[in-house]
């Protein structure tokens, strides 16, 4: 009996994989790459991870009911797929945990960067997409408003989405995040 209780499994454990699934499904989107200019990297791919995370996260923050369970078990499915992402990749058993914590370290700066870029001026958004989301490469100033734009809009979006209460409740639909943005005189433009 006393053992059960560091075996049971999270309640919220399987609602917040399908949610973090979703989150991972939207970052894969080929016009984040090709139009927005975000490197398809192993780095561009966490940073749009982490943007789609919080857009979650921040939308869970705003609702009056209690979706704070919710809101971590979305964190550790993050965090667990990180950590068997760089057990793939190669990573030492003695390396993973160390990198794990710097990733959510670093999840952690972008929540505090997007949450102040939102309610701030377009210009504190911008740098910080700049900052993180396009970190390795220098976009066009075109790809960062756009970035801004999208993240404003999914903001926006979300809020019509309604989180579950309860672990067990079925989710119709959600959350829509929206296209990618498109890129005015982007790639597709040129050719």
């Amino acid at each position: 009996m006393v053992l059960s209780k560091f075996f049971k499994r999270d309640p919220w454990e399987a609602r917040a994989r399908a949610l973090y699934e979703r989150v991972v499904a939207q970052a894969r989107q080929p016009g984040f790459y090709r139009d927005c200019g975000v490197p398809d990297t192993v780095d561009g791919r966490f940073e749009l991870i982490a943007l789609h995370t919080f857009l979650v996260l921040h939308r869970l923050k705003a609702d009056p009911g209690d979706t704070e369970a919710l809101g971590q078990a979305l964190f550790d499915a993050m965090f667990q797929d990180m950590d068997q992402s760089l057990r793939e990749l190669g990573a030492g058993d003695l390396g993973v945990g160390p990198r794990v914590k710097r990733m959510a370290q670093g999840l952690y700066g972008r929540i505090a960067a997007y949450e102040a870029g939102l309610s701030g001026p377009a210009a504190e958004l911008e740098a910080a997409l700049r900052r993180n989301l396009f970190g390795t490469v220098t976009p066009e100033p075109e790809q960062v408003e756009a970035m801004a734009a999208y993240l404003r809009a999914a903001v926006e979006a979300l809020t019509r989405w309604e989180p579950p209460r309860e672990p067990a409740e079925i989710e119709a639909a959600g959350p829509e995040f929206g296209p990618p943005p498109g890129v005015p005189n982007g790639p597709e433009a040129a050719g």
